[in-house]
């Protein structure tokens, strides 16, 4: 099979490769976000078998880990397009344009929940974000308006209305882009919960930041690395977990597995859409303009991608659990996207 997860020696020949202009290759190599991955591996199987082109290679390496490796320069060795479950950040733009990478094509392709999900054997459960915060958090806040080591090991330590079973969350590592969101839409928004805490973005952001995004490490939070699979094996092994993940893993094991309200509001397709779930970011995934024309069927790839049978509200992506962008949104990213306008941070 063409989509595969990336190996230690593929991964550090990408990281060496050259910085010399693409050459022509037999197939479009993607890498990135375990999330947008089966997306992006659903349009390489139907770009592959509708087309006279070669299945797209796929590789799930994470989305700081893609990025890295899609900005170590231009040529054959390097990747075509990186997927990320966040936007690119300023830092990779500048490794890019260090390693001679500088025109980039940037698509938004859709939304995705971040789900906080056990066994559908458990009970599910009902989190505000400040009782997210509170029982991930390395540091929390203390009666005293000062912080203290994180003393929680159960749930209802946390919240009384919780049950009483030990935390124990399962979550992507630091190079995820689900890691990166999670940190700043869940745990953030639970830490700005606390006032003094608000009012320290303005005095001391540095500091706010370290509190509010920094994951425990006694244990509680144990990082599953970036196949999501995984995870979803070890909660149907252990009840009482708790894993991390995007929506579309959770639509694919509905059977087995259950989301945890946030907030009040159910992970679901809908409440997503429009807005409601607190834990949802932007997909994304980005597009080496130096190699359009020169890697056979990357600009088909693009046009597959973007369009309605693909990415439309009745489409095959939206099967596999993406939330599409609106229908007006979708006709202005799929003409910056075909028609290669740059990225402008």
């Amino acid at each position: 099979m063409p989509v595969r997860l990336m190996s230690t020696a593929a991964a550090a020949l990408l990281v060496v490769a050259a910085t010399t202009p693409a050459m022509a290759q037999e197939q479009i190599n993607i890498v990135g976000s375990s999330t947008v991955f089966p997306f992006a591996t659903t349009v390489a199987e139907r770009f592959g078998k509708s087309t006279d082109f070669k299945t797209p290679i796929v590789e799930s390496t994470g989305s700081g880990g893609g990025l890295k490796l899609f900005c170590a320069g231009t040529g054959s060795n390097t990747p075509d397009i990186a997927n990320a479950s966040r936007r690119i950040k300023a830092s990779e733009v500048a490794l890019c344009a260090e390693n001679g990478v500088s025109e980039i094509v940037e698509a938004m392709i859709g939304f995705d929940g971040i789900v906080m999900a056990n066994s559908m054997t458990a009970t599910q459960l009902d989190l505000s974000l400040r009782d997210i915060f509170l029982a991930l958090a390395r540091d929390v806040p203390d009666e005293d308006g000062g912080t203290r080591p994180n003393p929680y090991e159960t749930w209802n330590q946390v919240n009384p209305a919780l049950p009483e079973i030990k935390i124990e969350v399962l979550g992507p590592p630091p190079t995820s882009g689900t890691r990166d969101a999670f940190a700043e839409l869940a745990m953030e928004g639970g830490c700005k919960t606390f006032d003094w805490v608000k009012a320290l973005k303005k005095s001391d952001k540095p500091t706010y930041k370290s509190l509010c995004h920094t994951i425990r490490e006694d244990g509680a939070y144990i990082e599953a690395g970036e196949n999501d699979n995984l995870i979803v094996l070890k909660l149907l092994a252990n009840p009482d977990a708790m894993g991390i993940f995007g929506y579309s893993f959770l639509e694919q094991n509905s059977d087995v597995l259950q989301g945890s309200v946030v907030n009040d509001v159910e992970p679901e397709f809908e409440e997503i859409a429009v807005g409601n779930y607190p834990i949802a970011r932007s997909l994304y995934f980005y597009i080496k303009k130096a190699h359009v024309g020169v890697v056979p069927g990357l600009k088909a790839f693009l046009r597959e991608f973007t369009s309605e049978d693909a990415w439309g509200d009745d489409g095959y992506l939206a099967d596999k659990g993406l939330i599409p962008l609106s229908a007006e949104e979708r006709k202005i990213q799929a003409n910056r996207i075909n028609g290669l306008s740059l990225l402008n941070m």
